[in-house]
C-alpha cells in the first residue's frame, strides 16, 4: 500500500487495536492486571502521533508527559517488530534509530496498521526523496584540475611532502632524521 503524505499527515492516533493489544498484556500479568491496565489505558487515550514536512514527533502521559521529535535527518534506521498478538491483531512497532549514544529506538511507534507503508514513507524521507522521486546518483570526486593520469603523481608528491614533514618534525624533536620506514 503506498501512503501520501496527506494519508500519513492524516494518522493522529493509535488504532484502537492497540488498546486490545494492552488489555491482552495486562490479563497475562495476572496480578498485575490492577496496576498495568491503568498505565496502559492512560498511555493510550494520551498518545498522539505528528507526521510533518520537517519530521515525526510523538507524545504521550497524564502526570508525566513524554515528547520525542525527530527530524527525518537524524533517522539513522526503522526497524519493523512484531510479536504473537500483534501480528494477529494486525499491528507493528515501528521502531526509529537515530545516532545518538543509546543502543535502543529513540522513538517506537505503537498501534499503526499501515506500519508497513509508514516504514517505507519514513525510508524515503531519511535518504532525501521527496514526492517519490528518484534519488540521483553522486558523482565521483575528483582533483580540482587534474587529469585521471595525474591523480597518481599528485598523490605521490603529496606522499613526499608528509614524508619531509615527519622528518622536520623528528630533527626538531632531537631524534635526527629516519633512515627508511621504521616497525611501529
Amino acid at each position: 500500500m503506498s501512503l501520501t503524505e496527506a494519508d500519513l499527515t492524516a494518522i493522529e492516533r493509535p488504532h484502537p487495536r492497540l488498546l486490545w493489544l494492552y488489555v491482552i498484556r495486562a490479563v497475562l500479568t495476572g496480578p498485575g492486571f490492577v496496576i498495568l491496565m491503568p498505565l496502559l489505558f492512560f498511555r493510550y487515550e494520551t498518545m498522539r502521533f505528528r507526521f510533518d514536512s520537517e519530521g515525526i514527533q510523538m507524545r504521550w502521559g497524564i502526570l508525566f508527559r513524554k515528547q520525542v521529535t525527530l527530524t527525518y535527518a537524524r533517522i539513522q534506521d526503522i526497524h519493523l517488530t512484531s510479536g504473537l498478538i500483534q501480528r494477529w491483531l494486525r499491528l507493528a512497532d515501528v521502531k526509529i534509530q537515530t545516532a545518538s549514544g543509546s543502543a535502543g529506538a529513540e522513538m517506537t511507534l505503537e498501534g499503526l496498521l499501515e506500519f508497513e507503508a509508514i516504514r517505507d514513507f519514513l525510508y524515503t524521507r531519511m535518504r532525501g526523496y521527496r514526492d517519490g522521486s528518484t534519488r540521483t546518483p553522486v558523482a565521483p570526486a575528483h582533483v580540482v584540475g587534474a587529469e585521471d593520469g595525474q591523480v597518481g603523481e599528485l598523490l605521490r608528491e603529496a606522499v613526499e611532502e608528509l614524508r619531509a614533514a615527519r622528518v622536520a618534525l623528528e630533527r626538531l624533536a632531537g631524534r635526527g632524521p629516519v633512515e627508511g620506514p621504521r616497525d611501529v
